[in-house]
């Protein structure tokens, strides 16, 4: 039996609140944020008096340390902003607790994804006895546990890798953003960068896109992007020659994204607005639909898998892994849409997976490193099945 604290109550978070409370393995659930009202409302949701909830400032060191220390989890769920990610495992660490995240960290005031930040507390971590998961998501996560399932049970070795992500749900917004505003546009407003012969290539962004077919989805226009998972799967699996993240946008919020950055409310920078100093996304994170809200009108599915090229036994073979997740249903079981539902099903597993002794180490680990058989074998009875196709034409 453990004991679990979530930091982190937007749609994520409510989703591994859900998650948490109908797995028996964890003996006491504590769900905290900045605005504890928020945690309020999802632990009468969840019910049953399983969740207890606090409030808290993840930018803050000394108030992370004393709610742990006060409730004394065996592993913190950070499903807070990527910005937190040092503060909570800062505290972590001085706590001797256990760590597990969604995304990687970036700093606040660069639109910058990179994982030396977080593996450079691997020594740290070791030396406690403490394990901590980076990327528990769906991509990053899943995507990456896709890989290493793959490189486990049908190819000596991999050498072409396309993530492939697809929401084709509507929820008749004009513009609306799936998970938190800022971190979403400064995520799809960056560079792309891709991994080929052993370098990076950057590429202006969304500058390279072609249609591609997804299942039960048909074809959508896929605009290479950088992604997380990258930059570790390539460390990890040598045998990588050229490693992509494709991600499916509608003309309709590409043109939004573009008014929105031509007139700089995408700036990330403080400016002075009537004697006060505001950063224009985060304004506009304000007065954009909260992701949390979209769901009750939210039709349509995510597609998400990886598109693999190799080989086993010296012959060349093809390979996709992926699932498709509907809106609706999401909706039904949590009362969030379905990029929620994917990022938060991983994470409760994930944490359940530490908690019942399967993935164990000292030090910092990305998921691919941990066994993917135990994880894939329950991720379709939490909600996320999976479906395999071989020798098939990838399109990439």
């Amino acid at each position: 039996m453990s004991k679990v604290l979530i930091i982190g109550a937007g749609g994520v978070g409510t989703v591994v609140a859900h998650k948490v409370a109908a797995d028996n393995v964890f003996s006491e659930i504590m769900l905290a944020s900045r605005t504890k009202s928020k945690c309020d409302e999802i632990a009468a949701a969840v019910g049953g008096g399983r969740i207890q909830t606090a409030q808290v400032d993840a930018d803050s060191v000394s108030e992370l340390v004393a709610l742990m220390k006060s409730f004394q989890p065996d592993i913190v769920i950070n499903v807070a902003l990527p910005y937190q990610d040092l503060t909570i495992m800062d505290a972590c660490l001085e706590c001797g607790v256990n760590y597990l995240d969604t995304a990687n960290y970036e700093p606040k005031d660069e639109a910058h994804f990179e994982y030396s930040w977080q593996w450079a507390y691997h020594d740290r971590f070791k030396e406690k006895g403490l394990m901590a998961i980076l990327g528990c998501g769906f991509d990053p996560g899943v995507s990456a546990i896709f890989t290493a399932y793959a490189a486990k049970h049908h190819f000596d070795e991999i050498h072409y890798l396309d993530i492939v992500d697809c929401n084709a749900g509507n929820h008749g917004m004009a513009f609306a953003t799936n998970f938190n505003p800022e971190i979403n546009i400064r995520e799809v407003t960056q560079k792309g960068r891709y991994w080929e012969n052993g370098a990076w290539i950057e590429t202006e962004p969304h500058a390279i896109h072609k249609p591609l077919n997804y299942p039960e989805i048909g074809e959508r226009e896929s605009y290479l992007i950088f992604h997380e998972e990258l930059e570790s799967l390539v460390k990890h699996y040598p045998s990588i020659k050229r490693a992509r993240f494709w991600m499916t946008f509608g003309q309709e919020y590409l043109t939004h994204l573009r008014v929105i950055q031509n007139i700089g409310m995408a700036r990330i920078d403080p400016i002075i607005y009537n004697g006060v100093e505001i950063v224009p996304i985060q304004f506009l994170k304000a007065v954009l639909p909260d992701p949390k809200s979209l769901g009750a009108n939210y039709h349509g599915q995510t597609s998400i898998g990886c598109r693999i090229r190799g080989v086993k036994d010296g012959k060349e073979r093809t390979y996709y892994i992926y699932n498709n997740c509907d809106h609706e249903i999401a909706f039904r079981e949590t009362g969030t849409q379905a990029v929620s539902f994917t990022t938060g099903v991983p994470a409760a597993l994930g944490a359940s997976m530490f908690a019942r002794g399967i993935w164990r180490g000292a030090g910092v680990f990305n998921v691919e490193q941990l066994d993917p058989d135990q994880f894939l074998a329950e991720l379709g009875e939490r909600g996320l099945p999976w479906v395999e196709k071989f020798d098939l034409d990838l399109e990439l």
